[in-house]
């Protein structure tokens, strides 16, 4: 983000005049993706102290979108909503630093499947611990009771499905 003086500020309180005027509308998205970096590059930090300092943020939504059981490249590209040319590269980065490895469908010789390696699911129990923990971190500067309240606010304005996947090609990149 730009930090450009010459973008819009919210209004300032003034002492004694009463609450500040609502924020302006776009500070809500800003606030929200601001969070989400915040506990994404606190997940990638602890990550690499963990002994997995290649993972990249996109690459998370890769290693979810292969999944337990693995995919083709073409399957991958539509999960997460890019061409199977940008899938097949993510793929290879992935490959060379060893969090999923390509082999054969059993039951289709042509088809090139695409796995997590044991070193790929083992970044992602992590995560999951580690969100477990980050999460526990916001419980303790909010309180337990005003995440919840978040968490249960979030659920109301968002679509059910937790896992979209789409988020590289929604942003607009891996095309």
């Amino acid at each position: 983000m730009s930090t450009d003086s010459s973008a819009p500020k919210p209004p300032a309180a003034t002492p004694g005049a009463g609450p500040p005027a609502d924020p302006p509308g776009f500070e809500l998205p800003l606030r929200l993706f601001l969070g989400f970096r915040t506990l994404i590059d606190e997940l990638h930090a602890e990550l690499a102290r963990q002994g997995h300092p290649d993972v990249r943020p996109m690459h998370g939504f890769v290693m979810q979108a292969i999944g337990t059981r693995g995919t083709t490249a073409a399957e991958l590209g539509r999960r997460l909503g890019v061409s199977k040319q940008a899938a097949g590269k993510t793929i290879d980065a992935l490959e060379r630093i060893g969090y999923v490895e390509r082999g054969t469908d059993p039951g289709d010789a042509r088809r090139k499947i695409v796995r997590l390696t044991e070193r790929g699911t083992d970044s992602l129990v992590r995560s999951a611990r580690i969100f477990e923990d980050l999460r526990a971190g916001w419980a303790k500067t909010l309180g337990e009771d005003r995440l919840r309240a978040l968490e249960s606010d979030l659920r109301l304005v968002t679509p059910p499905d937790l896992f979209r996947l789409d988020v590289p090609g929604w942003f607009g990149g891996y095309q």
